[in-house]
């Protein structure tokens, strides 16, 4: 009989998932997968436990259930969103297009709807790391674009109002590098969605109004990032 094959042991500087579910079995299968697969994984039953953990650690993303006694997932989602940009991942069974536009209005950064695909899971979750590390900086790419009293640095992608830094999620800058890098600040709904961000042109909607909130005096007449009719939006940069 051949020897079972050895466990794949994450190392230290392996990136951290908590993972936030009432569900112990969905905790315990969650924590098995993602750690064969390279991750450090920690569980959280609930909102409560889970800000234990978190004031104690600095993780790499959370995977958090949206259904959950007491406070829910997208009550915790939002509340963190408003002090850190650590990337959220959000695990419900409703499959509804609303639910999902609920999810990401409170800012976090991916939507997966029980029952999954492990494999599916772990697309999304090395998806999400990717785009907070950013993208290498390239010969000729554009390093930074201005656009009102707003500068945005493409490679470290972070946006600054003056001198202060303004609080991005992972989604937000991604968005803002796609205009930076595209033709006159145009993208389309299709590319803005993207095979990568798992969204419909409808959560884009969400996104993008959630950004001009940041960098539009008057969000309901934009100057800097406008709709054109037909293709998508444009960011008006200097």
């Amino acid at each position: 009989m051949a020897p079972a094959p050895a466990k794949a042991i994450p190392s230290d500087d392996a990136a951290h998932v908590l993972v936030v579910d009432d569900d112990s079995r969905i905790r315990q299968l969650l924590a098995k997968y993602l750690g064969t697969n390279g991750f450090r994984v920690t569980g959280a039953a609930d909102a409560s436990e889970a800000r234990q953990k978190l004031s104690a650690i600095d993780f790499d993303l959370l995977v958090l259930d949206v259904m959950m006694p007491g406070e829910d997932g997208l009550s915790l989602a939002g509340s963190l969103k408003r002090t850190s940009d650590v990337p959220i991942l959000l695990l419900t069974a409703r499959a509804e297009a609303s639910d999902r536009v609920r999810g990401l209005e409170t800012g976090a950064d991916d939507y997966l709807t029980k029952p999954f695909e492990p494999r599916e899971l772990l697309l999304r979750l090395n998806n999400l790391l990717r785009r907070r590390a950013g993208a290498d900086a390239r010969p000729g790419a554009v390093e930074r674009i201005g656009f009102g009293r707003f500068v945005f640095d493409v490679k470290r992608e972070e946006l600054r109002d003056g001198d202060e830094v303004v609080r991005l999620t992972d989604r937000e800058r991604q968005l803002l590098t796609l205009f930076a890098t595209s033709p006159e600040g145009t993208v389309s709904r299709e590319a803005l969605a993207g095979p990568e961000a798992g969204v419909g042109e409808r959560s884009v909607d969400v996104q993008i109004n959630r950004l001009r909130r940041k960098i539009e005096d008057d969000p309901a007449n934009p100057i800097h990032l406008q709709t054109v009719r037909g293709i998508g939006y444009r960011l008006r940069f200097d």
